[in-house]
């Protein structure tokens, strides 16, 4: 028989009990990330095919992009589609979620308006789409090291950190914009662009090397993504992928700043958000 519970809301009594309420509703978690996963694929023509063809076409065409039209080389001993395709499943993991979290106030809009339930629900069911993608993308790179003949690196070990890290800064940076966008509309137009630029800005389809010794590197390590994706495919290509460790203090420290004050503000503007939608 399943556990029941009550809730009742009283003056005071929502700030003490809210993480409490967070746990007992975590069932409420799993059916709207279900929800979100079968929303992403219903009434499509290809459903599930679109995670897989996504990240190959898009690999394609960064290849000859970065590689056939700008010359551009990957480190040493190191495939470019390889390379590329490293940086870009974990860069989709980050864009992926902070997409659906930044937007996850406004697509449930009629719960926020019907019942109560902690809203940190919702940002957090939004991680299960990007984490599912993540892990068809990654599959297509393991098909694409066998093809390449380049096995895993035994830094593969460190792998989680990384996703963790992805999870903190998405999280971080998507709880912002989702309290902006129920506010002001024409954030919902601004967050595609973020993602579409920030792409270029990291290194997904080029390495970290070529700004090596460079008088902008340490401006350039400041972008927390930068270490993230670095990071990843230090761990799946071993020493030959340009890793600078220092890259990951910013990356660390930002990100965690990042989250308590996004955790802060989203709090603070959370029973607001139903007289906004």
């Amino acid at each position: 028989m399943a556990t029941q519970h009550s809730i009742t809301i009283k003056a005071g009594g929502s700030e003490k009990d809210y993480w409490k309420d967070l746990w007992l509703n975590k069932q409420l978690l799993w059916i709207l990330s279900k929800r979100d996963l079968s929303v992403r694929y219903k009434q499509t023509l290809l459903g599930v095919a679109w995670s897989v063809l996504r990240p190959l076409m898009t690999m394609t065409v960064m290849v000859f992009v970065y590689s056939y039209v700008a010359k551009l080389k990957a480190d040493p001993g190191i495939p470019y589609p390889l390379m590329v395709l490293g940086g870009l499943t974990i860069w989709t993991f980050f864009a992926n979620t902070f997409t659906q979290i930044s937007n996850s106030i406004l697509i449930n809009h009629n719960l926020v308006s019907k019942v109560y339930f902690p809203r940190l629900l919702m940002p957090l069911s939004s991680v299960a789409v990007g984490f599912v993608d993540f892990l068809i993308t990654f599959g297509i790179y393991l098909v694409v090291t066998v093809i390449f003949q380049t096995p895993i690196s035994w830094q593969v070990v460190f792998l989680p950190c990384f996703i963790l890290l992805t999870f903190i800064t998405s999280m971080g940076f998507g709880l912002f914009f989702a309290v902006l966008n129920v506010r002001f509309r024409d954030i919902g137009q601004l967050i595609p662009f973020m993602v579409q630029v920030g792409m270029y800005v990291c290194p997904v389809a080029y390495p970290s090397s070529l700004v090596k010794g460079t008088w902008y590197e340490k401006y350039y390590n400041l972008n927390p993504l930068v270490g993230i994706i670095d990071g990843f495919r230090w761990c799946l290509l071993g020493s030959k992928s340009y890793f600078n460790p220092q890259s990951l203090y910013s990356t660390v420290i930002t990100s965690s700043i990042i989250l308590v004050i996004s955790l802060i503000y989203f709090r603070k503007k959370e029973n607001t958000f139903v007289d906004h939608i």
